[in-house]
């Protein structure tokens, strides 16, 4: 069953790259400065940048849509479509949260993009000044939801490079529901205290790339979530932050599974975790399935490789056995320091637990203590070892 899945799973780097291809070269060009925007970080350019969407969006052939140097004042704000034909977004500029952080903090999202079907976003900066948030949120607890910087909901055939997002409130992107999306050369960059800045979620998409890009938050640098599926994650460099994590998985009972993914070199700088996949202890009709870790560095993580099927970050626990079903998980390649003994940990469920795990040529050793091996833990984890495989296989 692996084989077959590794030939699909080698296929997507021959379909992810086309959609590539699929966005036309505009020969249109329009700027947000003719719709009233003003690039001098005071005036609130939001009715601007929307009315420039709908013109391109309403343009009968593709357009390149500028947004030149200067910083430009957005509050929260939808991009819909679809669209009569592709279009290109050129960032040059620094587009800024309000001053008043409550504008952002009070919506779910910042920057939206709904039913767009042939994107490029080219360059750019978006800063959401999540300073004042965090505060609020470490001082008192409750202020608002908070906002995550940029969000793609139900698009197809979208190019995202070169993008810069700096201080969410909460998540830097999210991918929900889309299929053919691109994500390339990002810079995603939040203080490692600051809570649920992740850097990408992906849930319910198809096709997923995100290559080449530097991630430094507070939590997840990547969080691959329930239903996505035929995902490429290369050259990312993830640190701080809580690691590239599937999951978590098992929040409902009805939950779509995760399959067909390679997480490839990459390196790990002092996060919490490395390569991670995480359910709650309770029912759940999901899986995790025909996944490849390989070509990963490892330096000062305190947990370089782990499945836990015990998640309860918080401490309210549903004490229960996970549902979620772990099967043709390989580790290839990963070498480097853990912070703690455990380097390897595999908790996995007594009901479902997991199946077809393979280590090959793993080389982790104990950061913190050279005279106290790495270990590795299992508990219900059942595969097989390849190479010199050190700290040894507890299969």
């Amino acid at each position: 069953m692996i084989m077959v899945s590794l030939v699909h799973i080698k296929n997507l780097f021959v379909i992810i790259p086309f959609l590539l291809l699929t966005i036309v070269k505009p020969n249109e060009a329009t700027n947000v400065l003719d719709f009233g925007a003003r690039a001098d970080g005071r005036t609130d350019s939001t009715l601007a940048f929307q009315r420039a969407w709908v013109s391109a969006c309403g343009s009968g052939s593709p357009v390149i849509l500028d947004i030149p140097y200067g910083r430009f004042v957005l509050r929260p704000i939808t991009f819909s479509g679809p669209c009569r034909n592709v279009i290109k977004l050129r960032i040059q500029g620094t587009i800024v949260g309000p001053s008043n952080y409550r504008v952002l903090a009070q919506s779910n999202v910042w920057i939206t993009f709904h039913r767009v079907n042939g994107l490029t976003i080219d360059g750019g900066t978006l800063n959401a000044g999540g300073k004042s948030f965090w505060s609020c949120r470490r001082l008192y607890g409750n202020c608002y939801n908070g906002a995550q910087s940029i969000s793609f909901v139900s698009c197809n055939n979208v190019v995202v490079r070169g993008l810069t997002s700096l201080n969410s409130q909460k998540s830097h992107m999210s991918i929900k529901n889309c299929n053919n999306i691109a994500l390339n050369y990002l810079t995603l960059r939040a203080p490692s205290g600051s809570p649920n800045t992740d850097g990408i979620n992906i849930q319910h998409s198809n096709r997923i790339l995100i290559f080449g890009s530097v991630i430094k938050t507070g939590d997840d640098c990547i969080a691959i979530g329930p239903g996505t599926k035929n995902t490429i994650v290369n050259r990312i460099h993830c640190g701080p932050g809580h690691g590239i994590s599937i999951g978590s998985l098992a929040n409902t009972l009805e939950e779509d599974g995760v399959e067909n993914i390679i997480v490839a070199n990459i390196v790990f700088w002092r996060s919490t975790n490395g390569v991670r996949i995480k359910s709650w202890a309770r029912p759940s009709n999901g899986y995790v399935r025909n996944v490849i870790f390989r070509n990963i560095m490892m330096f000062y993580v305190d947990y370089p490789i782990l499945i836990d099927q015990t998640y309860c970050p918080h401490n309210i626990c549903p004490r229960q056995n996970s549902g979620i079903k772990i099967s043709n998980v390989r580790y290839s390649n990963i070498r480097g320091t853990s912070r703690r003994k455990e380097a390897m940990q595999f908790t996995c469920s007594p009901s479902n637990p997991c199946t077809g795990i393979t280590l090959q040529d793993i080389r982790l050793t104990h950061a913190t203590n050279l005279n106290e091996p790495a270990v590795s833990t299992c508990s219900y984890a059942r595969g097989t070892t390849r190479g010199i495989v050190i700290p040894g296989s507890c299969f």
